[in-house]
């Protein structure tokens, strides 16, 4: 065997290898998972079913992000533009940020995006979404190679796709009462991929390049979106598997019942940039399930330390 054929061999078997620990780090969580990771420099990749359709949840923000950056820099809005929320108006569920909020509020469209991104306000989602419009969105991400990346609607769509499915509002259903509930939470629309917003976990990889390689949007649009992204606040599942403080993690979760995700990119102090999307549906209803946070995280790691082995990175 020639040394390129060695070298072909040994990196096919580090391959498997990694991918025999994605499984096991998802079976171990008791969860069903969908990843895809690339080095940002390299190009080396790894993925476990990565293009598989996947239910977006919160994660259909970030194409709502790139598209708002996207308008501004070709002036279609500016993000500096004031919006008034009259306390009461058109309130959405989620329980967080704007829509618990019981006074007037204003706020510039770039705050409006951190919130956005930041602790996933699905109010502020709906009001940026309202402005740049559906079509837009899914335009940006059909025109520019995205097609598996599509959105049906915003967070009020999905909310009221839940209550038509189950009956009744899904914040309404007891804790008790999931799992004597659970076959019809896994039926509704809002956790099918091909009936909700959606995407793939390569798709989202590839949306996190552009941006980072400024390839979708100009300089300023791009360092915008960075700058929102690396701003998130969640620390327990991508950031879970990376706990130096040198790692920079920016990213964006998604919570939808039994599923949930992160899509992110994981920059190193030696310089090191990977993409990584993860994707996970459990066995169990619970609202907290530390185990299967933790398994994006530990994901994460496994996918990232195979692509950063191939550069000779420790």
């Amino acid at each position: 065997m020639s040394g390129a054929d060695a070298a072909r061999a040994d990196a096919t078997a580090a391959g498997a290898e990694a991918e025999a620990a994605l499984a096991r780090a998802f079976a171990a969580a008791g969860v069903s998972g969908w990843l895809h990771a690339v080095d940002l420099d390299g190009g080396a990749e790894i993925g476990i079913e990565p293009d598989a359709p996947v239910v977006a949840a919160s994660v259909f923000k970030l194409p709502v992000l790139v598209e708002l950056c996207r308008q501004a820099s070709a002036g279609t809005v500016a993000l500096t533009q004031r919006v008034q929320l009259p306390a009461g108006s058109t309130p959405t569920d989620g329980g967080i940020g704007l829509s618990v909020m019981l006074d007037d509020v204003e706020l510039s469209l770039r705050d409006l995006a951190l919130l956005m991104m930041s602790i996933s306000d699905n109010r502020a989602t709906d009001v940026i979404m309202e402005l740049l419009g559906l079509d837009a969105i899914n335009a940006t991400m059909r025109d520019h190679g995205f097609p598996g990346t599509v959105l049906l609607g915003d967070c009020a769509c999905l909310f009221e796709t839940m209550e038509q499915d189950l009956g009744m509002p899904y914040d309404d259903i007891a804790p008790e009462q999931y799992e004597a509930r659970f076959a019809a939470i896994r039926a509704m629309r809002a956790v099918t991929a091909t009936e909700t917003n959606r995407t793939t976990p390569r798709e989202t990889t590839r949306l996190l390049a552009a941006l980072w390689r400024d390839e979708l949007l100009d300089a300023a649009g791009s360092a915008e979106a960075r700058r929102i992204l690396g701003l998130q606040v969640w620390p327990h599942r991508l950031s879970a598997g990376f706990p130096d403080d040198r790692v920079r993690i920016s990213a964006k979760t998604g919570t939808i019942a039994h599923l949930r995700s992160e899509a992110g990119v994981v920059e190193h102090p030696d310089g090191g940039r990977c993409a990584v999307a993860v994707f996970v549906a459990s066995t169990t209803p619970a609202v907290r399930n530390p185990a299967a946070d933790r398994a994006i995280g530990e994901a994460a790691r496994i996918a990232v330390d195979h692509l950063r082995s191939i550069r000779g990175c420790s």
